[in-house]
């Protein structure tokens, strides 16, 4: 028997024009959800959107800055507005960078840290009170595996990673009585625009990079995405506060 495993739930994902953010947008639908996808990227964004419609037409995208609280206030009030409900939120969106610690301006270091821990706090703030109410609710941080080990001219985005990484546990403390479930995902290297970025920063081919992996490969998008979609799902319903590494073996 078919089994749609997010029949009847609404999810917010950001960073959903491109990469994992798009894989997951993908299988949500095609597992029954209705989704709100937000990206800065407008035109990527209405891509996305059109060829999203053509597996549902419970899809939205909405242009979003995930540093501005008042974007993300438009983007709950939309989603509660159009679909009724909030139970999924997958804090996606971030960008990558590497230098070594003494090349970093002090703007740098703010803009990564707003935009990968910032917007995710925002998320998190602006999403429980409604899942509170309905007493449920998933919430999924894009973390990375440069939140849980140190890396070479990583100090930074390893910062954001590791933030994420915490925060996520507190939460998931704080809004466990609530029936929220909150845990994080550590990709290794994924075969996406931000997986080719982290080759380059190492001087490296993806093929070079997959070499340092047990697996002898990079990660693909869609193989994120279904993580995701087990963690959205109520077939993770006793997982909280953890992190789930999806690195090819390379932190074991």
């Amino acid at each position: 028997m078919f089994w749609v495993r997010l029949l009847n739930k609404t999810a917010i994902v950001t960073g959903g024009a491109n990469g994992i953010g798009k894989a997951t947008v993908q299988k949500f639908l095609e597992q029954g959800a209705k989704v709100v996808f937000t990206d800065i990227n407008e035109e990527a964004g209405q891509r996305t959107l059109e060829e999203m419609k053509k597996i549902s037409d419970y899809v939205v995208f909405i242009q979003h800055n995930v540093q501005l609280e008042a974007d993300w206030i438009k983007v709950v009030n939309e989603t509660k507005k159009s679909f009724g409900s909030i139970d999924i939120l997958f804090n996606n969106a971030g960008i990558f960078s590497s230098k070594p610690v003494t090349e970093y301006e002090i703007e740098e270091w703010n803009r990564l840290l707003s935009i990968n821990v910032t917007g995710v706090f925002l998320g998190m703030k602006h999403a429980v009170p409604y899942m509170r109410e309905q007493k449920s609710g998933s919430i999924i941080n894009t973390s990375s595996i440069a939140g849980i080990k140190g890396g070479v001219n990583a100090t930074l985005y390893g910062a954001s990673k590791g933030a994420v990484r915490i925060m996520t546990k507190d939460l998931a403390r704080e809004v466990a009585a609530d029936q929220i479930r909150v845990n994080s995902i550590h990709p290794g290297p994924i075969e996406t625009t931000m997986g080719s970025d982290l080759a380059s920063s190492l001087n490296a081919t993806n093929e070079q990079l997959a070499m340092a992996i047990p697996l002898k490969r990079l990660g693909k998008a869609e193989e994120i995405a279904d993580l995701v979609v087990f963690l959205a799902s109520d077939e993770s319903s006793f997982i909280t506060g953890t992190e789930m590494v999806a690195d090819g073996g390379m932190t074991a």
